[in-house]
């Protein structure tokens, strides 16, 4: 064909598209782009079935957490300071609380309540879950025991209850002030530290005295707070009996009033033992002349500060004594204590009580005691100031009683 010849028109027509029709796509492209969508929608599927895995994890995972877990009895278990979610869970799982302290961990975690987590001893029921393995621990309630102190104790007596207690912690390093604690039942966690046992019974007994003090009556030489746990003090180591607190805290009220000494046994002991509480024996004659700040035989008034650590009852009859004319007291046998508003009637309540004494077979020394004579009122008469008892020794307002009885043992009585 020469160059003047032109291709037939069918021949053209495949050769070259006509105006405004789509040129035909190239095959390379076409290779790249299948390539995509198959890269696609395998990493579809992948993450798909990524999704479908972790979802079911999750679902194991949780429902693995909420099921009851393998603890076949309740039992406690101790969650010390400072220890992570790592550790608490293998402490629970030691104690067969849990089987998968890892998951148990990782629960915590997406719970977002390892920051709530708390020390403490806590009780866990059988069969328990993770779950509320974990909410028990975050709820900070663990176990609390009970230390009862008795009213009357010294307070190195109570220091020494308080160190003689295994759950707690730490040294107490000094011996709280006389009074200046509160007897009573107060409960803490296993660890608390004996410190803060001592710091709670001070401020509950500064609490407790403030309100008390508000409502108090007056009483001669009673002119602080300080000045009624005193008088308190003596009550409290008096008498065992409730009912009787306020009658004997009105007979020291009473001879506070008419200048008389109060001549309390207790006074004497602390004066010559201080916090250790008792003699160890019965009085005697010297004892009862000693010369100490206490010993209300041989001072005036209150004597020189507490002489134990009275109860919320002592502290409140301290504050309202009764309404009587009583100066006098002396144990009746039963338990309690004779009254009475003139020596007169004391020595005859004496004379019963040494009755008694002989009956039950007490000791020589126990019935016929080395006592001071006791003190009549300013204003009794002649005849009554010089009435003497059967036996030709006077009585003191509070002469030496009994052993503790039953019903009075946590009452450390006089030696």
């Amino acid at each position: 064909m020469g160059p003047s010849e032109q291709p037939p028109a069918s021949e053209a027509a495949e050769r070259a598209p006509a105006p405004g029709d789509a040129a035909p796509p190239a095959k390379p492209r076409r290779r790249r782009d299948s390539a995509l969508v198959g890269y696609l929608s395998g990493l579809f599927t992948f993450l798909s079935l990524l999704a479908l895995c972790a979802g079911g994890a999750l679902y194991y995972g949780k429902s693995l957490f909420e099921r009851p877990g393998p603890l076949a009895a309740d039992t406690t278990v101790l969650i010390a300071r400072n220890q992570g979610v790592a550790d608490i869970a293998e402490a629970l799982e030691r104690a067969g609380v849990i089987e998968h302290p890892r998951l148990f961990e990782i629960g915590v975690r997406a719970y977002r309540v390892n920051d709530r987590l708390r020390f403490g001893e806590y009780a866990f029921p059988a069969h328990v879950s993770m779950h509320e393995a974990m909410n028990i621990i975050a709820s900070g309630k663990s176990i609390e025991h009970p230390i009862t102190i008795p009213e009357g104790l010294t307070s190195l007596q109570i220091v020494e209850r308080l160190r003689d207690q295994p759950l707690l912690t730490g040294e107490i390093k000094e011996v709280p002030e006389e009074g200046s604690l509160l007897p009573e039942t107060y409960n803490f966690a296993r660890g608390t530290s004996r410190e803060q046992v001592i710091a709670r019974m001070q401020q509950h007994q500064k609490d407790v005295l403030a309100q008390i003090w508000k409502e108090r009556k007056p009483v001669t030489g009673v002119k602080t707070p300080e000045d009624l746990v005193t008088l308190a003090s003596l009550v409290e180591k008096e008498t065992g009996v409730p009912e009787e607190r306020p009658r004997v805290a009105a007979v020291f009220a009473n001879r506070l009033k008419k200048g008389m000494r109060l001549q309390s046994d207790p006074t004497i002991v602390y004066g010559l033992v201080g916090g250790r509480g008792t003699l160890g024996r019965s009085l005697n004659r010297s004892d009862i002349a000693s010369k100490t700040p206490y010993n209300t035989y041989v001072i005036s008034g209150l004597p020189a500060g507490p002489i134990a650590n009275p109860g919320r009852d002592a502290l409140m009859a301290a504050a309202q004594p009764a309404d009587t004319r009583d100066l006098y007291f002396v144990a009746d046998g039963s338990g309690g204590h004779a009254f009475a508003p003139t020596l007169v009637e004391h020595n005859r309540n004496v004379a019963k009580w040494r009755k008694v004494e002989r009956a039950r077979g007490a000791p020589a020394d126990r019935l016929a005691p080395d006592d001071a004579a006791a003190e009549a009122a300013p204003d009794a008469s002649a005849d009554e100031a010089a009435d003497p008892d059967e036996t030709g020794a006077a009585a003191s307002s509070s002469t030496p009683l009994p052993k503790s009885k039953p019903n009075d043992s946590r009452k450390p009585r006089r030696q």
